[in-house]
C-alpha cells in the first residue's frame, strides 16, 4: 500500500508538469548524512554521530515570476544515527516518505543558474530498523508506548524545514546542498511517565539531478 502510494504521487507529479506550460520536473538523488538530537530522559543532551543514508525522488517546479519559483516534491529518504545514546555499535535506520514544499530563488549566473531555496517539509515514517544494547530490534511508529516497551519507537509524523542552495548547469544537470531541521519532537506519550525525552530528525545531504522540460535560463 505505502509502495503504491508513493508510485501514485510520482505519476500526480508528472502529470501536473505535462499539464502546464511552465511547469517543469526534475528528478533528483543524493547522500544524506543525518543525526538524532535532543535529550534523554534525564533531560541530558543526546550524543549520537551522524549517520549515512540517502534520498531519491522527483518534484515539480512552477515558475512563479521567473527567477521565482515554487517547487512541490516527493522523496524516499533514509535517516537515523549511530552510537546512539553513547552506547557504541548502536543504529538506528529510518525510512521516510518525505514531501518538501520550498520557494526557490534562480538568478542568472553565467551560463546556467544559482540555485537557493528554502521551505517546510512533511514526513512520515514507513519503516527501519534498530540496534540496542547489542541487540537487532524493530523500528515502530507510534503515537503512544508502553513502559518496557523493547522496539525502537518514534511518532510517525515528522516536519521541519530546508534550506539549500546549488547550481542548474544549462544541460539542466544541477546539483545542491541542503540542510535539514526536524521541528517535531518524536518521542511518544507514555502513560504516567515524566520523562523530559525529546528527540528530532537533522542533517544535511548532497543531491545530483537532471530537470525536464527547461535549461539553465529558462
Amino acid at each position: 500500500m505505502k509502495q503504491k502510494l508513493f508510485a501514485f504521487t510520482m505519476a500526480l507529479l508528472c502529470f501536473t508538469a505535462i499539464s502546464y506550460s511552465q511547469v517543469t520536473v526534475g528528478i533528483r538523488a543524493g547522500v544524506n548524512l543525518q543525526n538524532i538530537n535532543g535529550q534523554d530522559q534525564r533531560g541530558d543532551k543526546l550524543k549520537n554521530d551522524l549517520a549515512l543514508g540517502f534520498h531519491a525522488g522527483a518534484d515539480v517546479e512552477i515558475a512563479v515570476a521567473d527567477p521565482f519559483f515554487f517547487q512541490l516534491g516527493v522523496l524516499y529518504s533514509t535517516k537515523g544515527a549511530k552510537n546512539i545514546f553513547g552506547t557504541s555499535g548502536d543504529k538506528v535506520n529510518l525510512s521516510y516518505v518525505e514531501v518538501p514544499l520550498h520557494f526557490v530563488f534562480k538568478p542568472e549566473l553565467g551560463a546556467g543558474r544559482l540555485i537557493l531555496g528554502l521551505g517546510p517539509y512533511l514526513a512520515y515514517g514507513i519503516g527501519g530498523s534498530a540496534v540496542l544494547d547489542g541487540n537487532d530490534v524493530d523500528v515502530e511508529y507510534t503515537k503512544n508506548r508502553t513502559v518496557g516497551d523493547v522496539n525502537f519507537t518514534l511518532k510517525p509524523l515528522d516536519a521541519g524545514a530546508d534550506v539549500f542552495f546549488g547550481y542548474e548547469f544549462p544541460v539542466p544537470f544541477y546539483v545542491q546542498v541542503n540542510a535539514q531541521l526536524g521541528l517535531l519532537d518524536l518521542m511518544p506519550k507514555v502513560n504516567n511517565d515524566n520523562s523530559d525525552a525529546i528527540i528530532k530528525n537533522t542533517g544535511f545531504g548532497v543531491s545530483v539531478g537532471y530537470r525536464f522540460g527547461g535549461g539553465g535560463k529558462r
